[in-house]
């Protein structure tokens, strides 16, 4: 079996992880999160990070233990059984497929304003080439993250020093919740869609020089994370309030307009992009791998357990994925893929902190309060998420399950699960 290649450092797996996470909250999340728990979402914000941080000790621990490509797919299969795993990587492929096709339509969203098929053509057309970019090899993925994020980074930075510059009495964080404790529940659950960047990190551990800095690398990107949503929280309500930051679907865009600085809307709109660039590229590249695993141990089409002899890269699974991104961009309506991955995501990540719950104490780096912390918090933040999504993401899971029993009914005595 040809493995991945390590090349990567600790910089690039940072790198990768605050790519994967700036691009999907920063421009996103804040809105309907701010529907959900008002002012308030800055406490929601809190919730989410307490459930991420766990989450990411967690992944960090169990990817060191594992120094392989599939993340909690493959934890969960080593650490609890087969069907645990099986939840997690299915979890993980289905919502993070629905996330690429949902930043991939951002993008055109904000490059191709307006109806009809030039933005979805736009949108196909940031797959292709990022997925070409994949295709290239993992050190070419993170060189062009760097790019965006430094982009991303840069916009963020005006944004912020115009919105907090312009002069609005602040908004305090608890003043005007809505929705009470559910709201603000509600809230937390979708804005850890913008925090499960991390978990591009934990799939990379095969292509980390050094997989026992894992735990490093997820900390400083969920640190760098959390501080800058924190700012950018603060500007986005000071300027807009609770009320129009909820119906706002460009809310950085709206936020620098109304602080009286036009000039920086064309900026925004660059970042906005970029950041919707950067996300997919760590997207495609995350769900490639744990596609990888899951073929590799036949929960999916052994043909997209191929690794590219010359680049190392999974190239099977990439191009597969980028053609069901394709379609979805194509057909399909994504205006609640946040709520819906937020959904594959938590359930993904709830079977990691079992994992890691079940480690024994040599492999151990943090404490196990901690774990229940996040199992807890994960089931908690699934059934308080929108039904619609609660349902959706039922369905799916069932499909996934019941698929897999019949591909299992047809395999030959002996053939390994």
């Amino acid at each position: 079996m040809t493995t991945l290649a390590r090349r990567l450092g600790t910089g690039d797996a940072v790198v990768v992880g605050l790519c994967a996470m700036i691009g999907a909250g920063v421009f996103s999340a804040f809105s309907p999160a701010a529907a959900a728990a008002g002012s308030a979402l800055l406490v929601s914000l809190g919730i989410a990070a307490v459930v991420a941080t766990c989450n990411a000790t967690a992944s960090a621990q169990l990817a060191e233990a594992y120094p392989t490509s599939g993340g909690t797919y493959l934890y969960g299969r080593e650490v609890l059984g087969e069907w645990w795993g099986f939840v997690a990587g299915w979890g993980f492929v289905v919502g993070k497929t629905a996330s690429c096709a949902a930043m991939a339509m951002t993008f055109a969203a904000y490059v191709v304003p307006g109806g009809g098929w030039l933005p979805r053509l736009a949108a196909v057309g940031a797959v292709l080439v990022l997925t070409a970019a994949n295709l290239r090899g993992i050190t070419r993925t993170a060189t062009v993250a760097r790019v965006l994020l430094a982009v991303v980074l840069v916009t963020l930075a005006v944004a912020v020093v115009v919105c907090l510059g312009s002069g609005p009495d602040p908004v305090h964080p608890l003043d005007d919740a809505h929705g009470g404790v559910g709201g603000l529940l509600q809230a937390a659950g979708l804005l850890f869609f913008a925090f499960a960047g991390y978990a591009r990190i934990a799939t990379l551990v095969e292509e980390v020089r050094r997989p026992e800095r894992l735990g490093r690398a997820v900390l400083v990107a969920l640190g760098i994370v959390v501080l800058l949503y924190l700012v950018v929280g603060v500007a986005l309500l000071g300027v807009l309030g609770p009320g129009r930051l909820a119906s706002s679907t460009t809310p950085v865009t709206d936020a620098v307009r109304t602080a009286g600085a036009s000039w920086a809307v064309p900026v925004v709109v660059v970042g906005a992009a970029a950041a919707s660039l950067g996300a997919l590229l760590a997207l495609l590249a995350g769900v490639g791998r744990t596609s990888l695993a899951m073929a590799r141990h036949g929960d999916l089409p052994r043909t997209l357990s191929s690794v590219s002899e010359r680049h190392r890269v999974p190239d099977h699974a990439q191009v597969a994925l980028a053609a069901v991104v394709v379609v979805l961009v194509l057909v399909a309506d994504l205006r609640g893929a946040i709520g819906f991955s937020s959904f594959g995501v938590l359930v993904y990540y709830a079977v990691a902190n079992l994992s890691a719950l079940r480690q024994p104490a040599g492999q151990r780096r943090w404490p196990r309060a901690m774990q229940v912390v996040g199992v807890v918090g994960c089931v908690t933040l699934v059934v308080t998420l929108p039904p619609v999504s609660v349902l959706v993401g039922v369905l799916v899971f069932a499909v996934g399950v019941v698929g897999r029993l019949l591909l299992r009914s047809r395999r030959r005595p002996g053939v390994p699960a």
